[in-house]
């Protein structure tokens, strides 16, 4: 059996190599895959084995992760008494559950509740904080003009230090509670992560920190010995809250894009059963139901028209700029609208078997299997922190040993001098640096995308948009405008122009709007004996004339005569992938027009850019080929593949990813182009195009501009320098920082860190790697 779960708690990628690790070991489990970004276990396992309590139970060990079970719409517990208070709500009616009823789903409500307690947690936080910044200023101000430190009934306690013990107690251990139970319940299963590092540092320095406040005297004899550093502490945990909070915020539910799609089912379907029109939820229709379409209204299911004919709009599905004509044994798609016209047709498909849910079912597919990326600072997680372990013991152990033997220090000092030496290199390793490396990167880089009208929906995306190889762009809506307009209008006289405006303003097909759209404003005369025929045309009596709007074939039925100079117009226009309309009056053709979707003014200019990059540009369309191979030549445009179905596009992704090994970028506007912005590597979604296309993207261009795609890549590549620099000092300043924390100078130049300036240190690492992000905004400029 395979199931794919919401898992709540996450809060870097190390959590989800802790999670397959131990879901995996489980007997029963063949296969596990944890999406960081969706946040999404996918496990395969044999229910006869192992029920899905078991796999909870494997997950919550871990520390605060809970797996939601949402198969049967309701959660699996886990052990924090919020998860059980929410699931008690759900089924007591309360007001939770009215939130659920109105598509929130148990996983989501629980994510809701999660971000608010941390956004509530980081402000206490936040405040507690302040006290600790006066403190240090008095403190340092005190030492520099000499100024005694006020003691209390413990002898020569510092108050300051005793002051700050109260504020830092339940900052550390109320405020960062999930890190060190997280820490705790990794080490019960042999496990380490970031909150491995943070809960020793941190809880290292309180420890320290407590001891100095109450028993001074133990390290009186040391140089520093005196020092205390709450204050690291402190900040230590309101930065990571912040950056979880932060990452949180930024992180897109995967639920989005599905619940997206689902909005565009149509809710109801009117159908004829005995004889009489009933209307029924679009969950009754039933297959060989005789549905009834009127205009303006959306298809509930897939079917054959029966009766009648019309224009529909399929570019939400198809991609196809232009309504389409439909005729008696023609197939129609759920969810696409009709333009004009009604008729009746027979379900062919229902539920799981349309079109529109084999879309959300492989978009759902591409989330769960997304690659995801792994982050160099939990990379290195696993080793880094064993590492920092033994080099603490092992400066303990030669300090408190060897060093005697070797007259480095007195017999009467070692002890206090090797747990000095210890607590430093723990303090110094601490990978508060390194925790912010990446994220400051990233939250100033999405910030200026933001402002620049870029929406990076997953700090992924920001990562890796400098690797594109390989642009993908769908044609309808992303290199073209995706809204029908007369190209082409040739009339014999203009006299005619208030006839075709009025009868066109009768109409209500979309290249009647384009015509009226074109003219503009102009006299309306009156209409009479106004027809619509289906497929071909209009006609009407305005001001005593028969006029005639439509295609070729309705001219020829009409006998209606076309001169040598219009067919040519309209044969010269056809090679140009323009829709030919012909405007009659009276007895023969006095003009024609010629519609068209229209490419985008940005185009050719972005495409040219990108091809400067080195990345390939390709156009994946359901519009026919000529059309697309014209707009793709005049464009620059490497490669076009044109008539692709939308179940297609997807796999044509899959492919371009396995046979070029590059990283693909998907461009797109439409409910079509979501498989394929799901299943590349970076899905770029027009914020003009439908809703399902803006959720599944992950980058977001809100105007609509392709001008915005190459600032999403420089935005990237810029961001990636950045965040290099910064992990590049993070760790440096770990690789020079412990090995001098653990006294390799002090035997040769008698030089020992003191705790409060490797606490310094740290903080100086924070300021540096944020003061290097912050750079972002100047190098964009």
């Amino acid at each position: 059996m395979k199931k794919t779960f919401p898992i709540i708690g996450m809060h870097c990628a190390s959590c989800k190599a802790l999670i397959e690790d131990i879901v995996g070991d489980i007997d029963g489990v063949s296969f596990v895959l944890v999406n960081y970004a969706t946040e999404k276990m996918t496990v395969e396992y044999d229910d006869k084995k192992i029920t899905i309590a078991a796999l909870k139970k494997a997950v919550s060990s871990l520390g605060s992760y809970q797996l939601v079970d949402t198969t049967k719409g309701k959660a699996v517990l886990a052990s924090p008494p919020e998860v059980q208070k929410l699931e008690v709500q759900k089924h007591e009616g309360t007001e939770m559950n009215a939130q659920h009823d109105h598509g929130m789903t148990l996983d989501e409500e629980m994510r809701a509740k999660r971000y608010e307690n941390l956004k509530s947690t980081v402000f206490w936080l936040g405040i507690g904080s302040i006290p600790f910044v006066f403190i240090m200023f008095w403190m340092t101000m005190g030492l520099a003009l000499g100024w005694p430190m006020p003691e209390t009934i413990f002898g020569s306690t510092s108050l300051f230090h005793l002051l700050q013990f109260i504020l830092a107690t339940p900052i550390l251990f109320i405020g960062g509670k999930e890190i060190f139970q997280s820490a705790i319940q990794g080490l019960k299963v042999k496990a380490t992560n970031m909150d491995t590092l943070i809960a020793m540092g941190t809880g290292t320095a309180w420890v320290y920190s407590t001891i100095v406040t109450f028993f001074p005297r133990i390290f009186s004899d040391i140089e520093g010995g005196m020092e205390v550093y709450f204050e690291a502490a402190v900040f230590i945990i309101f930065f990571i809250m912040l950056g979880r909070l932060l990452e949180m915020r930024a992180k897109g539910q995967a639920s989005a894009a599905i619940k997206a799609l689902l909005h565009l089912q149509a809710k109801e379907a009117t159908v004829v059963r005995n004889g009489k029109e009933v209307v029924v939820p679009v969950e009754e229709v039933v297959l060989g139901d005789s549905i009834i379409i009127k205009p303006g209204q959306k298809l509930p299911v897939d079917g054959v028209i029966t009766y009648g004919s019309s224009s529909i709009d399929e570019s939400m599905i198809t991609g196809e700029s232009l309504p389409v004509e439909k005729n008696v044994d023609d197939e129609v798609i759920g969810a696409t609208i009709n333009s004009s016209g009604s008729f009746r047709y027979k379900a062919t498909k229902v539920g799981a078997d349309t079109l529109l849910s084999q879309i959300i079912q492989m978009v759902e597919e591409a989330q769960a299997t997304q690659a995801p990326i792994q982050r160099l600072a939990d990379k290195v997680a696993s080793v880094f922190v064993p590492s920092v372990i033994t080099i603490a013991i092992c400066a303990w152990i030669f300090w408190y040993f060897i060093a005697v033997q070797f007259g480095i220090i007195s017999n009467a000092t070692s002890l206090q001098f090797a747990i000095y030496i210890a607590i430093t290199v723990l303090i110094i390793a601490c990978p508060c640096a390194l925790g912010l490396a990446t994220p400051t990167a990233v939250m100033v880089g999405t910030g200026l995308a933001a402002q620049r009208g870029i929406l990076i929906k997953d700090a992924k995306a920001l990562e890796i948009a400098h690797e594109i190889q390989i642009i993908v762009f769908d044609k309808t809506g992303t290199l073209t405008k995706g809204k029908p307009e007369v190209q082409t209008l040739e009339i014999e006289d203009k006299k005619y122009i208030p006839l075709l405006y009025s009868i066109e303003k009768e109409s209500h097909h979309p290249l009647a709007d384009a015509v009226v759209r074109y003219i503009g404003k102009t006299k309306r005369m009156k209409v009479e004996k106004f027809i619509d025929i289906p497929g071909k045309g209009v006609k009407a009596i305005i001001d005593g004339k028969k006029v005639v709007v439509g295609t070729a074939r309705l001219m020829i039925e009409r006998k209606l005569k076309i001169s040598e100079k219009y067919l040519q117009t309209a044969y010269n226009l056809q090679k140009q992938a323009q829709t030919v309309s012909f405007f009659a009056v009276e007895t023969s053709v006095v003009g024609v027009i010629g519609i068209s979707d229209t490419i985008k003014d940005d185009a050719k200019k972005a495409i040219r850019k990108l091809k400067n990059l080195g990345i390939q540009t390709m156009m994946l369309t359901g519009d026919n080929t000529k059309t697309a191979e014209i707009i793709g030549k005049s464009l620059g445009i490497d490669e076009v593949l044109a008539e692709v179905l939308p179940g297609e596009k997807a796999e044509k992704i899959k492919q371009l990813q396995k046979s070029h090994d590059s990283v693909v970028a998907m461009v797109g506007d439409g409910i079509n182009d979501a498989p394929a912005l799901a299943t590349a590597d970076i899905g770029i979604a027009m914020g003009t195009g439908t809703d399902v296309a803006i959720a599944t993207g992950d980058i977001v261009l809100v105007k609509g501009t392709l001008d915005k795609v190459v600032e999403s890549i420089e935005v990237s590549r810029k961001t990636l320098q950045i965040i290099k620099q910064n992990l590049f000092w993070a760790f440096g300043y770990n690789v020079i920082g412990i090995p001098v924390a653990a006294g390799i100078l002090y035997p040769f130049f008698g030089i020992l860190l003191s705790p409060i300036i490797a606490s310094l240190a740290m903080a100086l690492s924070s300021v540096s790697v944020v003061s290097n992000s912050l750079r972002l905004k100047y190098l964009m400029k």
